[in-house]
């Protein structure tokens, strides 16, 4: 496993030992259950997997160097390196400008840029145009390229598979980042359209199966096709690929939906599926599969309450709190700083956009259980100081070296 330099005060030095310790019991991953960490009134169960992914640290790590290596020059990124305010507010502190919001909207001009500036690719890449507006200006974006290796490997497959002639369906939110940008590169090969959850993939099975009008493909995905893409010619070889941070479950069940669409709408049997159903099931993006099943085995539990903590803008910790909420409360928040008091917190609500307090939060009991997990770009640190607040409101807890001890690894 590749060991990315990032700074220290991203790391936490008690995630680690559990990490470490989870990884030497389970080296092929495959235990899902949580760590528990029990400190008498207050307990914690600890996803199995969450935090950093490759991705994340590889982005890091080459921004800081960036920044490292060009000392009195200008350095931009093109909009935030990856949903994590921590992470893109320290960034910010150390001179890097933003160029752009993450909705693309412009917040330095491309004609201030020149052709000395030094530019960053964020982790979830970016589109063909911008790449040549970076070209014509005579910057060179691939030297500090942050793009995660697993949405090229989505490129890669939409190209492949573009090339043979298959429509590429896009599993994502339309206006996130990653999605703009595989969208960019998919339609230079194919038709290109972009399916943002299983009721749209539903309206678009209905027009494949002739049960819809084509007129409304045109409403109800307007701005989410190519140009030129004609339903009556364009759906009857498709092949679906995903924005990497969506619930792989719900992509799977969108591509799963489809190809029965096209099993029934050309009378094929699983023999001749691919003659209008493409196998892009490669292109799950792992760690984002490990921290969803990782949450599954959280919710396996019985607890009082789950805290994930993350950007409010994070697609793939948006995804987590829907899996806990359905469960049991759930509070996503940033930061330990958001844990007001011991019966009060300030937590963000996702499908409502906004933050709210909630009081109190903690139950009135003998002992408490609290699930807890983060986002793919949420540091460690935050984890354990959200973890450390709450057991400092239970009088006469273990103290945490005692509790962590049994997590250390000997070297």
């Amino acid at each position: 496993m590749k060991k990315f330099h990032i700074p220290q005060y991203y790391r936490s030095p008690l995630i680690t030992d559990i990490k470490n310790f989870r990884r030497s019991q389970d080296q092929k991953k495959k235990d899902y259950t949580p760590t528990v960490l029990d400190f008498g009134h207050v307990r914690f169960l600890i996803a199995r997997h969450f935090g950093f992914c490759y991705g994340v640290e590889n982005a890091i790590e080459i921004s800081y160097r960036a920044i490292e290596e060009n000392p009195g020059k200008k350095i931009y990124l093109l909009s935030e390196m990856i949903h994590n305010p921590d992470v893109n507010g320290d960034l910010l502190s150390r001179g890097v400008k933003f160029i752009m919001d993450t909705g693309g909207k412009p917040l330095i001009p491309w004609d201030a840029l020149k052709k000395e500036d030094v530019i960053l690719v964020p982790a979830f890449g970016t589109t063909i145009e911008i790449e040549q507006k970076l070209q014509d200006i005579g910057i060179h974006s691939y030297t500090y390229d942050t793009t995660c290796p697993f949405v090229e490997k989505v490129w890669n497959k939409a190209a492949v598979i573009g090339k043979q002639d298959y429509t590429i369906v896009i599993h994502g939110k339309p206006s996130h980042e990653e999605t703009r940008a595989t969208f960019s590169h998919s339609r230079q090969n194919a038709p290109t359209m972009v399916v943002r959850d299983m009721k749209e993939a539903e309206i678009l099975g209905r027009i494949i199966l002739g049960e819809l009008p084509y007129s409304d493909f045109f409403l109800n995905f307007k701005d989410q096709f190519s140009a030129k893409f004609d339903p009556a010619l364009n759906l009857d070889r498709i092949g679906v690929v995903n924005q990497t941070t969506m619930l792989a479950s719900d992509t799977q069940a969108i591509a799963d939906y489809l190809r029965t669409v096209m099993m029934k709408k050309f009378q094929l049997d699983e023999t001749k599926i691919k003659e209008h159903f493409a196998d892009t099931g490669d292109t799950l993006c792992y760690a984002t599969n490990d921290n969803q099943s990782a949450t599954y085995g959280l919710l396996n539990e019985s607890a009082d309450l789950a805290i994930v903590a993350g950007g409010y803008n994070s697609s793939n910790t948006a995804h987590l709190v829907e899996l806990c909420e359905g469960k049991l409360p759930t509070y996503l928040i940033s930061s330990a700083d958001k844990i007001l008091a011991h019966d009060a917190i300030t937590h963000f609500l996702h499908h409502a956009k906004k933050e709210i307090v909630t009081s109190p939060f903690l139950p009135s009991k003998e002992k408490v259980t609290i699930m807890l997990t983060s986002g793919a770009s949420c540091p460690d640190t935050i984890v354990e100081n959200i973890l450390k607040k709450i057991v400092s409101y239970f009088p006469n807890s273990k103290p945490l070296d005692e509790v962590a001890q049994a997590f250390r690894v000997e070297a």
